[in-house]
């Protein structure tokens, strides 16, 4: 499970629904990662964009159970229900908003984020990331040109291994089909009481 994001050095990462930058350098590099798999995404989210993305499974989380997507694509009422979606042996990226990216943090194994350098007034954030959890395994700059108004860093991470673990979707779905379990699941002293509060949430246990 992969986060990707562009954020500025303050988090921010749109207003209004829409973006506060254009970077067509990092469009193209969303799209080489994200063609052929699997991208899920908040009901806002979905409607920022005027058609489908080619070549990607749409899949949309909204707690309306009485949404209608404005172009066919997969609708869930829940992140634990979009992972459920997510084979083992699939790579299925999280593009947002900022809801979904906090919720996510609990279950993601590596993270692409483009730190574009500047702040901005904003109304959407990227969680912030932890040092702790998070390794940074590469980094390459991009400079301010004629077509790039702001410079911006790629930067990959990966979760640590000695660290927090993240929380494993399959336990997260054994939960969601038998409450009973839950207190087992949330006995393993490797998952951090943040995660584990974002799981219960997610299960509708608190």
């Amino acid at each position: 499970m992969v986060l990707i994001a562009a954020a500025g050095e303050n988090n921010a990462l749109g207003k209004d629904n829409d973006l506060v930058w254009r970077l067509p350098d990092d469009f193209k590099r969303f799209k080489a990662l994200t063609t052929g798999h699997k991208i899920i995404m908040g009901r806002k989210t979905l409607e920022s964009f005027p058609k489908a993305l080619p070549d990607r499974q749409h899949i949309a989380i909204s707690r309306d159970k009485d949404y209608i997507p404005k172009f066919p694509c997969t609708l869930v009422h829940s992140l634990e229900d979009a992972i459920a979606l997510v084979g083992e042996d699939e790579t299925a990226y999280i593009i947002g908003g900022g809801e979904i990216y906090r919720q996510a943090m609990a279950f993601a194994t590596d993270m692409e984020l483009t730190r574009v350098h500047g702040t901005f007034q904003a109304d959407t954030f990227f969680p912030e990331v932890d040092p702790d959890q998070w390794e940074l395994i590469g980094e390459r700059y991009h400079p301010k040109d004629e077509r790039h108004p702001h410079a911006f860093t790629y930067l990959s991470y990966k979760r640590k291994k000695g660290g927090p673990k993240a929380l494993c979707p399959s336990k997260v779905q054994l939960g969601h089909r038998h409450p009973r379990a839950i207190d087992q699941i949330f006995q393993d002293p490797g998952i951090p009481v943040d995660v584990k509060t974002v799981a219960r949430l997610a299960l509708g246990t608190q």
